[in-house]
């Protein structure tokens, strides 16, 4: 189903009865990645999914957006559903929109999940300081104003080369927005969410290390980690019966 929302068509999905779970995915993903989560949860709660403004079926936002402003339409779409204050599930970047709702007051709910959420800002390597910097070179000289149109051919070749491949499979306005997103860092506001969080993280995540998980479970006062062996960042998708049963577990299904 779709509602609108700021002018743009947001496709959501609504199951189950009881007190509401908010569902929230990740980056270049869909409302589709929750299914087993969702077929566990809406047995015993009133489960909700959405697709983030530009992914999915939604519309893609006017600009480039960063964590405040998905956080602020999350609010609304709270709004619009008459929710509030919903236990919340959220994998990767729909993690750090969680961190920004609660960690900021806006938000309040009894129960967190994480799934290999982001919200750390990743330390870069010396090879990767050395790709920044160097794109960055080739970024200004190819962007002066005397040659900058001959060249945007150029440039394009360049952002494939020295982007991630999230930057380089992303859009013009979501390439922006993930630049925003990846550089800002929600560790300051962590220790103001009282909700009991549970941390579940692949063991071999290299987009959301283990060892962001321990410093995500030491700010949040009641929370703690479980790590699932053998498994990387889609570690709910990669071992669901194993991450299925730490959820029903916590969540009482």
């Amino acid at each position: 189903m779709f509602c609108e929302i700021d002018g743009l068509k947001i496709r959501y999905e609504i199951s189950g009865e009881g007190e509401p779970v908010v569902l929230l995915h990740g980056w270049g993903s869909s409302l589709d990645a929750f299914s087993a989560v969702r077929n566990l949860l809406d047995k015993k709660y009133k489960v909700v999914s959405l697709d983030f403004p530009g992914f999915g079926q939604s519309d893609m936002p006017p600009e480039p957006w960063d964590v405040e402003r998905y956080a602020a339409f999350t609010l609304e779409f709270f709004g619009f559903l008459g929710i509030k204050d919903p236990i919340l599930v959220g994998h990767s970047f729909g993690g750090r929109v969680i961190m920004k709702l609660c960690g900021t007051g806006r938000v309040n709910p009894e129960k967190i999940i994480f799934l290999d959420a982001a919200g750390v800002k990743p330390k870069k390597s010396f090879k990767s300081k050395c790709r920044s910097a160097a794109f960055k070179t080739v970024k200004k000289v190819l962007s002066a104003p005397l040659w900058k149109k001959p060249c945007e051919p150029l440039l394009e070749r360049a952002r494939a080369h020295f982007g991630s491949a999230d930057y380089n499979s992303a859009p013009p306005v979501l390439r922006q927005t993930l630049v925003k997103v990846v550089n800002e860092d929600l560790t300051d506001i962590l220790p103001n969410i009282k909700a009991s969080t549970l941390l579940i993280y692949g063991e071999n995540d290299t987009a959301t290390p283990v060892s962001d998980a321990k410093i995500i479970e030491s700010k949040i006062k009641d929370s703690g980690l479980c790590v699932i062996k053998g498994a990387g960042h889609w570690a709910f998708v990669e071992k669901p019966g194993e991450v299925l049963a730490i959820i029903k577990s916590f969540l009482a299904v």
